[in-house]
Protein backbone atom coordinates (compact mmCIF):
# COMPACT_ATOMS: atom_id res chain seq x y z
CA UNK A 1 0.00 0.00 0.00
CA UNK A 2 1.31 3.50 -1.12
CA UNK A 3 0.68 6.70 1.74
CA UNK A 4 1.21 9.95 0.05
CA UNK A 5 1.91 12.66 3.54
CA UNK A 6 -0.34 15.51 3.80
CA UNK A 7 1.96 17.88 1.41
CA UNK A 8 2.04 14.68 -1.15
CA UNK A 9 6.22 15.06 -0.75
CA UNK A 10 6.62 11.29 1.08
CA UNK A 11 5.01 8.44 0.72
CA UNK A 12 5.59 5.39 2.74
CA UNK A 13 4.89 1.57 1.68
CA UNK A 14 3.32 -0.78 3.99
CA UNK A 15 4.27 -4.40 3.37
CA UNK A 16 4.02 -5.35 6.74
CA UNK A 17 3.44 -3.27 10.68
CA UNK A 18 7.04 -4.03 11.18
CA UNK A 19 8.36 -2.92 8.19
CA UNK A 20 6.55 0.12 7.66
CA UNK A 21 8.04 1.73 10.74
CA UNK A 22 11.63 1.38 9.20
CA UNK A 23 10.65 1.49 5.67
CA UNK A 24 8.98 5.06 6.11
CA UNK A 25 11.69 6.55 8.19
CA UNK A 26 14.06 5.94 5.44
CA UNK A 27 11.89 7.50 3.24
CA UNK A 28 11.02 10.35 4.71
CA UNK A 29 14.59 11.37 5.66
CA UNK A 30 15.50 10.96 2.22
CA UNK A 31 12.82 13.05 0.95
CA UNK A 32 13.09 15.54 3.40
CA UNK A 33 15.44 17.89 1.13
CA UNK A 34 12.59 17.51 -1.64
CA UNK A 35 9.89 18.20 0.36
CA UNK A 36 12.09 22.06 1.17
CA UNK A 37 13.44 22.35 -2.68
CA UNK A 38 9.43 22.74 -3.50
CA UNK A 39 9.25 25.98 -1.26
CA UNK A 40 9.83 28.66 -3.23
CA UNK A 41 10.77 32.97 -2.67
CA UNK A 42 8.55 35.08 -4.98
CA UNK A 43 8.97 38.37 -4.71
CA UNK A 44 7.03 41.54 -6.45
CA UNK A 45 7.07 45.31 -7.14
CA UNK A 46 3.57 46.15 -6.27
CA UNK A 47 2.16 49.77 -6.90
CA UNK A 48 0.77 50.72 -3.43
CA UNK A 49 -0.06 53.94 -2.30
CA UNK A 50 -1.87 53.06 0.83
CA UNK A 51 -3.26 50.62 3.75
CA UNK A 52 -6.23 50.08 1.99
CA UNK A 53 -4.10 48.70 -1.12
CA UNK A 54 -1.78 46.88 1.39
CA UNK A 55 -5.39 45.02 2.88
CA UNK A 56 -5.99 44.05 -0.58
CA UNK A 57 -2.92 42.48 -1.45
CA UNK A 58 -3.33 40.64 2.42
CA UNK A 59 -6.25 39.17 1.43
CA UNK A 60 -6.11 37.47 -2.16
CA UNK A 61 -2.40 36.39 -0.89
CA UNK A 62 -4.46 34.50 2.47
CA UNK A 63 -6.94 32.55 -0.11
CA UNK A 64 -3.84 31.19 -2.00
CA UNK A 65 -3.22 27.85 -1.69
CA UNK A 66 0.42 26.82 -0.74
CA UNK A 67 1.52 30.10 0.67
CA UNK A 68 3.13 30.00 3.94
CA UNK A 69 3.87 33.37 4.78
CA UNK A 70 4.13 36.92 3.30
CA UNK A 71 5.33 40.03 4.01
CA UNK A 72 3.86 43.13 2.67
CA UNK A 73 5.91 46.45 2.55
CA UNK A 74 4.07 49.54 1.43
CA UNK A 75 7.15 51.94 1.49
CA UNK A 76 9.31 49.89 -0.22
CA UNK A 77 6.23 48.70 -2.85
CA UNK A 78 7.51 45.45 -2.37
CA UNK A 79 5.60 41.75 -1.51
CA UNK A 80 7.92 38.72 -0.71
CA UNK A 81 5.83 35.60 -0.45
CA UNK A 82 7.07 32.11 0.44
CA UNK A 83 5.77 28.64 -0.17
CA UNK A 84 4.55 26.09 -2.37
CA UNK A 85 3.97 28.33 -5.58
CA UNK A 86 4.55 29.41 -8.80
CA UNK A 87 6.05 32.14 -9.49
CA UNK A 88 3.76 33.23 -12.02
CA UNK A 89 0.95 32.30 -10.25
CA UNK A 90 1.96 34.66 -7.59
CA UNK A 91 1.83 37.46 -10.05
CA UNK A 92 -1.58 36.31 -11.27
CA UNK A 93 -3.28 36.60 -7.94
CA UNK A 94 -1.52 39.78 -6.81
CA UNK A 95 -2.44 41.29 -10.21
CA UNK A 96 -6.33 40.83 -9.43
CA UNK A 97 -6.10 43.24 -6.58
CA UNK A 98 -5.89 46.20 -9.69
CA UNK A 99 -2.57 46.61 -8.98
CA UNK A 100 0.07 47.45 -11.50
CA UNK A 101 2.40 44.02 -10.17
CA UNK A 102 5.84 43.10 -11.77
CA UNK A 103 8.75 40.79 -10.50
CA UNK A 104 11.24 42.71 -8.64
CA UNK A 105 14.06 41.34 -10.96
CA UNK A 106 12.04 42.51 -14.11
CA UNK A 107 11.78 45.90 -12.12
CA UNK A 108 15.44 46.42 -11.13
CA UNK A 109 16.62 45.20 -14.29
CA UNK A 110 14.38 47.98 -16.57
CA UNK A 111 15.54 50.94 -14.06
CA UNK A 112 19.42 49.52 -14.93
CA UNK A 113 18.74 49.90 -18.32
CA UNK A 114 16.95 53.43 -18.23
CA UNK A 115 20.22 54.49 -16.46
Amino acid sequence: MIVPCADACHISLYKSPSQSIRFSVAVFSSLSYFCSAMAQTVVLKVGMSCEGCVGAVKRVLNKMEGVESFDVDLKEQKVTVKGNVQPDAVLQTVSKTGKKTSFWEAEAEAKEAAV
